[in-house]
């Protein structure tokens, strides 16, 4: 069956209701509003960041990776927060872990943080830098008020960093109010291949 954009973020918001009392610990006491990944709570969210407005949160999960230097896939765990602060603007954390077959922790594995941002042609940026030592520059538009797709338009990395070739992501809120991505990336041989895929249940917001 097919639902509209408007019946999946209400739907969402429903099943928020379990964790819509939580929201991220505040450190310090600084003289600036507090990142918030609650919409509830904390300052409005820019009127510019609407059509990002379904991400905010934070969102943990599981999901399937394949290690381009060994060809093997592997299962990981994964936590994204999606926060702000008012501005016009979201701040993204993003940890993943690798799993075993009874997906009890192995050790880390991917990380990065950027912002994404949006313009008024619904142009949609993302800059992430990753700490395995490279930066990145996405763009994309969406593709209806819960989904959204990237593509890399600038790939930068340090002279200790490990080589990424580059990247498309799509994001989506699917019918469960889950948020589900799939990373696909250049390899050594020039071709698209699936990098990264999960989904993630929200846990904040």
């Amino acid at each position: 069956m097919t639902r509209s954009g408007n019946e999946a973020i209400d739907q969402a918001a429903a099943r928020a209701e379990q964790t819509g009392g939580r929201n991220l610990p505040t450190v310090g006491d600084l003289p600036l509003p507090v990142d918030t990944a609650n919409l509830r709570e904390g300052p409005d969210l820019h009127p510019g960041l609407l059509a990002l407005l379904p991400m905010v949160g934070v969102w943990e999960g599981e999901g399937e990776g394949h290690d381009p230097i060994s060809g093997e896939d592997y299962p990981f765990g994964q936590q994204i927060i999606i926060s702000h602060d008012g501005g016009n603007y979201l701040c993204w954390q993003s940890r993943s872990w690798v799993l075993d077959e009874d997906g009890a922790y192995v050790r880390p594995d991917l990380r990065e943080s950027g912002f994404w941002r949006i313009g008024e042609d619904d142009t949609v940026e993302l800059l992430l830098t990753h700490a395995e030592g490279s930066i990145e520059l996405y763009y994309g538009r969406p593709l209806n008020q819960t989904s959204w797709n990237l593509t890399t338009d600038v790939n930068i990395r340090t002279e200790t960093g490990s080589h990424t070739g580059a990247a498309k992501r799509l994001y989506g809120l699917v019918p469960d109010g889950d948020l589900a991505y799939v990373e696909e990336r250049i390899d050594a041989d020039g071709e698209l291949t699936p990098r990264l895929s999960a989904k993630l249940t929200r846990v904040i917001g």
